[in-house]
């Protein structure tokens, strides 16, 4: 099974930023934290030689179909059964918490994010006290247009101050990061271990 890591968004993609809070001298840029997250899930499953490979490498906006059709050509090369998309992403809108979509192949693709969200369930009295939006099935391009069974994680309101000071901080990003490292590495249990 190959993990196909997706971080949205480049440098210069317009919004896609906190505010510029009053006293405060941060602000997240989400292509950075995207980009941060997927390198450590990166790094964390290569470790654990677990096949794994960042789909955007660069810092610039990647377009959407350009990575879709990157996931296209390894899943093609692979499998579309032997793979999987984790697209990383923080939210904004003013609201808080955590969630995670999902659309093509619907029945794997839920399962994958269902096993996400019951990671982040699993979390929320010890390490994550933010509230698990859930499961939400939306045509997103990068998760309708690949071929492969795909989610997209949402991490919190870069726009909401107790999401934000936790996404700037080391320890809400090696958090984050586990979230994805554990989840993947259940639902790979489910499919590389038969059920008796």
């Amino acid at each position: 099974m190959k993990i196909l890591i997706d971080n949205g968004h480049g440098i210069e993609t317009p919004g896609k930023r906190s505010p510029e809070w009053p006293n405060e001298s941060r602000r997240l840029f989400e292509w950075e934290f995207n980009r941060d997250i997927a390198r450590r899930v990166h790094e964390t499953l290569t470790q654990k030689d677990i096949d794994c490979e960042l789909i955007v490498k660069e810092i610039n906006d990647v377009l959407l179909q350009e990575r879709c059709n990157r996931v296209n050509t390894i899943s093609n090369q692979v499998g579309k059964t032997n793979c999987m998309l984790v697209s990383i992403h923080a939210n904004a809108g003013g609201g808080t918490g955590w969630e995670v979509f999902y659309t093509r192949d619907a029945m794997t693709s839920q399962k994958i994010a269902s096993v996400f969200s019951e990671e982040v369930t699993s979390r929320h009295d010890t390490d994550f006290p933010f509230r698990n939006r859930g499961l939400k099935y939306d045509p997103l391009f990068i998760l309708k247009h690949t071929n492969c069974p795909a989610i997209l994680t949402e991490n919190l309101f870069m726009d909401t101050w107790d999401d934000f000071l936790f996404l700037c901080s080391e320890k809400g990003r090696a958090i984050i990061a586990d979230i994805h490292v554990q989840a993947i590495l259940k639902y790979l249990k489910t499919v590389l271990i038969p059920e008796e």
